[in-house]
Order: C-alpha cells, then sequence, then structure tokens
C-alpha cells in the first residue's frame, strides 16, 4: 500500500515470496524466524531457479520480492540485516522494444473489416485506441465509458502507482469508437446475474468486461490473418505509439506524459530504437558507409 503497487505486482511478488519458502521448506527448515535465513540461502535460492531455466528477469524478479521482505523486517526489527543485498542481481540483456512499421499497423488495423458484427467494432475500436493511445492493456480494458470525451478526443487514465492522466486520440479512434457505441447496448443490455453495474468499455461476448487475457487473444486472431504483422502483441502497440511519435519529431518528455511513466530512463529505451533506424538508413544510402 505504501509503494502503491498494482494488484499484478502484488501477486507476482507473493508467489515469489512463496517459491522462496518452499524452498527453504524444502532445505528442511520449518522455522518461521527470519533470523535463520543468510546470503547462502539466497544465492542457493537464485541457483535453483537458473537450473530451472527460468529467466534472467524472472530471477531479479524473485531477489526483489526477497530484499523487499527483508529490507521491511529489519525496519520491524525482526532481522539485523537484509542477506539478499549482497546477492548480485542477475544481469538482464538490454532489448528494444518490439514495434511495427507503419504499414504492418495499418494492416492489423484493417483486419477486423473483415468480422462482421458488434464484435468486427469492438475490436476495430479496441485496435485503434491501443495504438492512438498507447495504454496498457490493463488501462485499457478498466476503461469505462465515463472515462472517455469522444467530443474532445480525450481520455483519463489511472495507470501505474494511481498516477491518473489524460490521454489525446485521434480521428479514426474517434470513429471506431462512436461505431461500436453504436452497438454496445445490444451487447450489454442484458448483462449475466452478478455482472458489475458499471459501463465497461469493451466486453466480451456474455456483455461483461474484456480480460487482458482476451485482448492478447483478440490481437493474435488478427496477427494471424495479417502475416506482415506477425510477432505483435498487445504491448507492441504500446511501443509503436512512442516510436513513431519519436521518429515524428516528438520530445521523450511529452512522450513521457502520454505513456505514463514515472521515470525519463524508462520512455529513452526509445531512443535506441530510432537510433538502430538512423542507423539503418545511413548504412543503406550514404556513399561512403560501405567499404570498396
Amino acid at each position: 500500500m505504501e509503494r502503491n503497487c498494482s494488484e499484478h505486482t502484488v501477486r507476482a511478488y507473493g508467489r515469489d515470496l512463496a517459491a522462496f519458502a518452499d524452498f527453504r521448506s524444502a532445505g528442511g527448515s520449518r522455522d518461521t524466524d527470519l533470523e535463520d535465513i543468510d546470503q547462502l540461502l539466497v544465492r542457493s535460492f537464485i541457483a535453483s531457479l537458473n537450473q530451472r531455466r527460468l529467466s534472467r528477469r524472472t530471477q531479479g524478479r524473485h531477489l526483489s520480492a526477497l530484499r523487499g521482505l527483508f529490507r521491511y523486517a529489519c525496519l520491524a526489527g525482526r532481522m539485523q540485516s537484509n542477506p539478499a543485498d549482497a546477492v548480485p542481481t542477475p544481469k538482464v540483456e538490454k532489448t528494444l522494444p518490439r514495434h511495427l512499421r507503419p504499414g504492418d499497423i495499418d494492416a492489423l488495423l484493417e483486419a477486423p473489416a473483415g468480422r462482421a458484427g458488434a464484435l468486427g467494432l469492438r475490436d476495430r475500436a479496441l485496435l485503434e485506441l491501443l495504438y492512438a493511445s498507447g495504454l496498457r492493456v490493463g488501462e485499457l480494458v478498466a476503461l469505462n465509458w465515463r472515462d472517455i470525451d469522444l467530443g474532445a478526443r480525450v481520455l483519463r487514465v489511472v495507470g501505474k502507482g494511481d498516477r491518473e492522466r489524460m490521454t489525446p486520440f485521434g480521428e479514426p479512434a474517434e470513429k471506431a469508437l462512436h461505431e461500436w457505441r453504436g452497438v454496445w447496448e445490444e451487447v450489454f443490455r442484458n448483462p449475466p446475474a452478478g455482472a458489475e453495474q458499471d459501463d465497461p468499455v469493451f466486453l466480451n461476448q456474455s456483455g461483461t468486461r474484456l480480460s487482458a487475457r482476451s485482448v492478447r487473444r483478440i490481437i493474435d486472431r488478427y496477427v494471424a490473418e495479417t502475416a506482415q504483422a506477425q510477432g505483435a502483441h498487445p504491448h507492441a502497440l504500446r511501443h509503436s505509439f512512442a516510436t513513431h511519435l519519436l521518429e515524428s519529431g516528438a520530445d521523450l518528455r511529452s512522450i513521457q506524459e502520454l505513456l505514463g511513466h514515472a521515470s525519463l530512463s524508462t520512455t529513452q529505451r526509445y531512443m535506441h530504437v530510432d537510433t538502430g533506424r538512423l542507423l539503418k538508413v545511413y548504412r543503406e544510402t550514404h556513399p561512403r558507409a560501405k567499404g570498396g
């Protein structure tokens, strides 16, 4: 609560700590006292994750969860020192955010035209809004109609850490949302018993709020129909949103605000994407870029 962590983060850290508790029990310890936990035990736990071939990023998250628990235990007087502090975080290779070129984006956005009925309109609105606003999928599925001002083409979203921001979107997304809104009540007219009495923007076939997992399935469906968009995933649309803004001259501070990043260093990853594109253009076009 103090760190304003999302429910997803809380669940993930809970699983990580439970995994450590199981590892400790498997080693013969049934003690609930934290004082007997030392650096060697933490190192052994991380080594076991490596043996299970979990990614270094996942190993690092487990270690971060342990550091947080032990730090809290030190503040509460249950531990004298943090045994996880001296354990190095597994190095993670820096990967560039995956994004789609404009032609790939166009093909993906047009794909729902082949799906008749209300759900085709829903899918078009969903894809258009993801790319037009750079929303996270969790932010998208949490949207209610009262959060969107179609006339002003702006929406209110509550992101990570309960940070609220206003995000604009363009005319194609506005048009797609208008068309989906026109048939929305047909889907939501008779929601099943126990459904939330709210106005979620994106619904499933049962008339209840669409889940993040369902969004992934929807995008997978259209990716399969548009070969040039192979490898797309929900976050790739967010990365494409940021990359295309940067390539068109937007400054990093503005992109940071639009994405809802707490730190500019997170947004700076997109500089590497743009730099890579410029290097490619240079190598392919400059007369002295190649030898001979």
